[in-house]
C-alpha cells in the first residue's frame, strides 16, 4: 500500500467496519492519515489521553506502572516497596531493564522486588501497621539504602490506607526520606498519569532539599532517560566528550541525591518528554532553569541535537561539539554503509510508549527503511503535534490501537517489522512477522547516541534478515479477531 493517502484510509475504514457502529464511531477518532495540513499546521486531529474503549484488547499500562517501573523503579539507592498484592510488583519486577551501577543489594536496588504481599486480612484490616514492619526490615537489611519509596496499588486505595502518615512516622524513626506515592492503577487513562504523580512527588519531597558543593557554568541534567540497556552511559559520554558536566540522571542510574540537587543545574536536557516533561516546567518555573528536548537515536538526530544542545553555551563548547560530530562522523558512515544495503526500503511498523514512536524515525531512515505507521499508547496532544512534521505524508498513526487493528496493519501494510512491546511480540511471531521489543530493546542495547546506533543497526538487521523466518508458516491471527472485536 505505501504512503498513498487514500488507500490508506480506505483500509483504515475497512479494517474498522468489524466494529459496532458506536465503538467504530469512537475508534475512528485515534486514527489520522498524516497529510499537509497536519505537517504544516500542527493541527491535532487525533484523539489522546482518553479512556481506552471497554472490550477491546488495549496495550496500554496503568498509573503504577508509570510511576513504579518508569520513575521510580530506576532510581539505585532506594528501596521501592510495591504496596498491595504481589501479582503488581512481580509483573513489574525487572523488565524494564535500567542498567544502574552499584553491588546489588548493597548500594544498588533497582533489580529487586520487594512487597507487601497484600492477603485477605490486610484488605479487611488494613495494611498500615504491616507497612511499618517493613520500613524496619528494609532499614535493618539493607543499611546503606539511602530512602525508600512506597508505590501504592489499586486496593491500597480503595481500602483507605494512610501511606503518607505512615511515611512520615517512619522517616523520623528511621532517618532517612520515606516518599509515598498515590499511584493506585486504576488513576487516569494510563500510565501517564503516573508519570505525573511520581513527578508531583519528587517535587514535593525531594526537589530542592539538597545543595551542590561546587557549581560551573556547564552542569547540566539529564532528564527522562532510564538508561534502558546503557542508554544514559551511552548519551552521557557523548555530552561530556564536548565539556559539559552531567550533575544529575533522573532516573536511569539515578540516585536520591542526584533528584535533589539537580535544581542547581544550568541546563536541563530532556529525553522522555511524556514522563518528565512536569518536572523540568517545574525546575524552569521555580529556579530559571532552562530545558530542551533532544532525540539521540541514529547519527542524523544525534548530530542536530548535539548543536542544538552546543548553541546554548559559548564558543567552547560548540567547537567541543563540532570535534565530536567529526570524530564519530567516519564510524556511522561505516555502519550505514555495512547495512543500509541490507535493510532499504523495509517496511517499518511501530507502536511505542514515551517518545519512541517519532524519535527512532531518524534512526530508522539513516538506515534506509521507511516506517509507514507509528503512534502510541499514551501520548498526548503535544506529542502527535510534535510526530507529524516527522512523517512523510500518508503515513497512518493512530492512538491507543487494539490488538485487532495493530494485527489487521501488519497484514494488510505487509511489513517486514513490527516494534512495539512484550505483550505484542510472541503474536508476531505467530504471524510471521520480525519483531523487536522497543521498549526495552529486547535485551539488547543501548540504542542511544553513536555508540547506540551501531547495535540498533546490528539489531534491525539481525531481526529481519533472520533465516528463521523462511521456515515459519503464519497464521492469520487477524481473521479470528475480527469475531472478537464487538465483544
Amino acid at each position: 500500500m505505501g504512503l498513498d493517502i487514500e488507500a490508506n484510509k480506505k483500509m483504515i475504514e475497512e479494517i474498522l467496519e468489524a466494529y459496532p457502529e458506536k465503538a467504530r464511531k469512537d475508534r475512528q477518532k485515534h486514527f489520522e492519515i498524516n497529510n499537509e495540513e497536519l505537517i504544516n499546521c500542527g493541527k491535532c486531529a487525533i484523539k489522546s489521553n482518553m479512556k481506552s474503549r471497554p472490550g477491546v484488547m488495549t496495550q496500554r499500562g496503568c498509573a503504577y506502572a508509570g510511576s513504579k517501573g518508569v520513575v521510580w523503579g530506576p532510581i539505585k539507592d532506594m528501596v521501592h516497596i510495591s504496596h498491595g498484592p504481589v501479582g503488581c510488583g512481580q509483573y513489574s519486577w525487572g523488565t524494564r531493564r535500567n542498567y544502574a551501577n552499584g553491588q546489588l543489594g548493597i548500594d544498588n536496588f533497582t533489580a529487586m522486588q520487594v512487597t507487601s504481599d497484600f492477603q485477605e486480612t490486610d484488605i479487611v484490616f488494613g495494611g498500615d501497621k504491616k507497612l511499618e514492619v517493613i520500613c524496619r526490615e528494609i532499614k535493618e537489611m539493607f543499611p546503606l539504602a539511602k530512602g525508600i519509596s512506597i508505590q501504592s496499588e489499586c486496593p491500597v486505595g480503595l481500602i483507605g490506607d494512610d501511606i503518607e502518615a505512615v511515611s512520615k512516622k517512619m522517616a523520623i524513626e528511621l532517618g532517612i526520606p520515606i516518599i509515598p506515592v498515590r499511584c493506585e492503577g486504576f488513576r487516569g487513562v494510563s500510565q501517564s498519569l503516573g508519570h505525573h504523580i511520581a513527578n508531583d512527588a519528587i517535587r514535593d519531597f525531594l526537589m530542592g532539599k539538597r545543595e551542590l558543593a561546587e557549581t560551573g557554568p556547564y552542569d547540566i541534567n539529564i532528564i527522562g532517560d532510564y538508561n534502558i540497556g546503557g542508554d544514559a552511559w551511552a548519551s552521557r559520554i557523548l555530552l561530556e566528550e564536548m565539556g559539559l558536566r552531567v550533575i544529575a540522571q533522573w532516573s536511569g542510574d539515578g540516585s536520591i541525591n542526584e533528584l535533589a540537587i539537580a535544581h542547581k543545574a544550568k541546563l536541563n536536557l530532556i529525553h522522555c518528554h511524556r514522563s518528565m516533561n512536569y518536572m523540568v516546567t517545574t525546575m524552569e518555573k521555580e529556579y530559571g532553569i532552562p530545558w530542551l528536548e533532544y532525540n539521540f537515536f541514529g547519527p542524523t538526530k544525534t548530530a542536530e541535537s548535539l548543536r542544538a544542545i552546543a548553541a546554548l553555551f559559548d564558543d567552547h563548547i560548540k567547537q567541543k561539539c563540532e570535534e565530536v560530530i567529526t570524530k564519530y562522523t567516519p564510524q556511522m558512515d561505516a555502519i550505514i554503509a555495512k547495512f543500509k544495503p541490507r535493510l532499504e526500503g523495509k517496511k517499518v511498523m511501530l507502536l511505542i510508549g514515551g517518545l519512541r514512536a517519532r524519535h527512532t524515525l531518524g534512526a530508522y531512515e539513516d538506515l534506509g527503511m521507511e516506517v509507514v505507521a507509528t503512534g502510541y499508547e499514551f501520548a498526548h496532544k503535544d506529542d502527535y503535534e510534535k510526530t507529524y512534521p516527522e512523517l512523510p505524508e500518508g503515513t497512518i498513526i493512530y492512538d491507543d490501537p487494539t490488538a485487532y487493528e495493530l494485527e489487521e496493519l501488519a497484514q494488510r501494510l505487509d511489513v517486514d517489522m513490527m516494534g512495539s512491546g512484550v505483550k505484542e511480540k510472541y503474536v508476531y511471531h505467530k504471524m510471521g512477522i520480525p519483531f523487536r521489543q522497543m521498549h526495552s530493546w529486547d535485551y539488547s542495547g543501548p540504542y542511544h547516541g553513536y555508540d547506540g546506533f551501531k547495535i540498533f543497526a546490528r539489531d534491525m538487521d539481525m531481526t529481519i534478515n533472520s533465516p528463521v523466518w523462511g521456515l515459519l508458516k503464519p497464521g492469520k491471527a487477524g481473521t479470528v479477531r475480527k469475531e472478537e472485536a464487538g465483544v
